[in-house]
């Protein structure tokens, strides 16, 4: 039998039943687990850890704890790099996938240019396997999903709210954002197409106006400024005026 003591800290808290939080966890173990093990079974998923460090040394997932460890646990931190010591994970990709539960944040995330994949008939199983093949980080609500040893990047996220959702990915992961530039609908790239190409699927006001026109070629949508774009635009400029705040 191993005993250890574990300590989380700052958001990984949140993973933890009140009694358990903000101090000192002393763990019986059956041999020596990698710690990663453990970890989990506290009920921490790895994709929100960032550093581990035992008896005051940085250490990866496949330390073995020894009896008389005291293991320091911390979430993501934007601010401070661990250097490559102390990485458990190579840096985040810019692309996403997000889970059965998200996909009003799909959209939003899209509206700001974001690589963000979404459909509604996959299994966790499907998606953490394609988040670890196309290298995306895992979007989800479900902290389950996130335990699943295949993905290597993923969230848990705290709100509800799918606005208040963008604004945490976005303070969290520092996309980079080009509105406008994708599919709402399927995540395609858009493109500038040729008038004529497009012209018999537009409005005669559309055409006569001359304004810019935007195509998918994954899946053959068009987009032009309707009179919903200005709110669009007001709720990207909203989303931009909170994370600079």
């Amino acid at each position: 039998m191993t005993t250890a003591t574990f300590r989380f800290y700052a958001g990984l808290n949140d993973f933890l039943p009140g009694h358990r939080r903000q101090r000192a966890l002393i763990c019986q173990l059956h041999d020596r687990p990698a710690v990663k093990d453990p970890i989990e079974a506290l009920g921490v998923p790895h994709t929100e850890v960032g550093l581990v460090v035992a008896n005051g040394a940085p250490v990866d997932f496949s330390y073995q704890v020894a009896s008389g460890d005291r293991i320091a646990v911390y979430p993501e931190f934007t601010s401070i790099n661990p250097g490559d010591a102390g990485r458990l994970r190579p840096l985040p990709p810019e692309a996403f996938i997000l889970d059965v539960h998200l996909g009003r944040l799909a959209r939003r995330l899209r509206l700001l240019g974001i690589d963000a994949s979404y459909r509604n008939d996959l299994d966790d199983h499907e998606i953490a396997r394609r988040g670890a093949t196309e290298q995306r980080i895992v979007l989800t609500r479900d902290r389950k999903l996130l335990c699943h040893g295949v993905i290597v990047h993923g969230a848990w996220l705290r709100a509800t709210d799918p606005e208040r959702q963008v604004v945490e990915v976005l303070a969290r992961f520092s996309p980079r954002l080009s509105p406008f530039s994708r599919c709402l609908a399927c995540n395609g790239t858009l493109s500038e197409p040729e008038a004529a190409d497009v012209a018999m699927r537009l409005p005669a006001s559309v055409r006569e106006s001359g304004v810019r026109v935007s195509h998918c070629g994954d899946c053959d949508r068009v987009y032009w400024p309707g009179t919903h774009h200005a709110r669009l635009q007001e709720r990207v400029r909203r989303y931009l005026q909170q994370i600079d705040g």
